[in-house]
């Protein structure tokens, strides 16, 4: 091979090494910018606020104090652990639903957290519950359940679908997690405890960030593992809902034929009589 020729090729040679060394880095560089630029937003929903109080009539603690209180809680933990944070409230203010949804759908990459406590007209009532609708807000509920009823000397109410408005409407993973009973003596006394609202906050806090590691449903696993938490079984409301609605819909259907029947009746009594008067 001629001299020339040969500085030729080794040239060519050595300048796509150097370009597939290049090229490496850069797409490295591509990706990693990406997922910097995927840092999840965490929108923080403290339920009711202003005028709406929460809770049930003649409930002495109230609700909308300890959610607010628990969702700025969370917001410190999330922030040092470098997430994102927007809060639909972060006063005492009335928010309507819609306005909070709407602050979670303005968020692509964000995931939703609505803090709530319960109640009932039944003191001896309590536990933690929490609320997904969309199948990919399952893992995200199944996190936070999976600590927050985990570090909670409460009674575990399981994870539950349901259709709630603030859930439904989402096009992000979103949860509602009822926190306990506020009508609940012992679960009422927990909760007015900073200590207590400080520990569902870092429970709330430890299950977004293990979201991403929630067992397949393909998975056997039953408890956590170093790597992996399980998924939650749930309770599925949305069919009672469903059920409620058909059978009030057909009650009503019937109820109408049965007016439009006994209408009937009457149109032709009246008829009747009339023809009896006329003739």
């Amino acid at each position: 091979m001629p001299i020339n020729s040969y500085r030729l090729s080794l040239a060519a040679s050595l300048l796509v090494a150097i370009v597939q060394c290049i090229g490496v880095p850069t797409a490295q560089a591509k990706r990693a910018s990406k997922d910097s630029g995927s840092t999840t937003t965490v929108v923080i929903d403290a339920g009711h606020g202003g005028y709406d109080r929460g809770g049930i009539p003649g409930q002495r603690v109230s609700e909308k104090d300890m959610t607010l209180d628990v969702a700025q809680r969370l917001k410190s933990v999330l922030t040092a652990n470098g997430y994102r944070v927007v809060m639909t409230r972060d006063s005492d203010v009335f928010v309507p639903l819609g306005t909070r949804v709407a602050i979670a759908n303005s968020y692509p990459n964000a995931i939703f957290v609505s803090i709530h406590f319960n109640s009932a007209k039944r003191s001896g009532a309590g536990g933690i519950e929490t609320y997904f609708y969309s199948r990919d807000s399952l893992p995200l509920a199944s996190a936070i359940h999976y600590y927050v009823a985990g570090g909670a000397p409460s009674s575990n109410r399981n994870v539950r679908r349901r259709g709630y408005f603030v859930l439904r409407r989402t096009s992000v993973p979103a949860v509602l997690v009822e926190c306990g009973f506020l009508t609940n003596p012992t679960e009422a006394a927990l909760a007015q405890t900073a200590s207590y609202r400080q520990k569902l906050a870092e429970e709330i806090a430890a299950g977004v960030r293990g979201r991403s590691t929630v067992a397949s449903p393909l998975s056997t696993t039953r408890v956590a593992t170093g790597e992996s938490i399980p998924l939650q079984p749930y309770i599925d409301q949305t069919r009672v809902a469903k059920s409620e609605r058909r059978k009030s819909k057909r009650s009503h259907k019937k109820s109408a034929r049965k007016k439009k029947s006994s209408s009937k009746s009457s149109g032709s009594e009246a008829k009747t009589s009339s023809k009896n008067q006329e003739g």
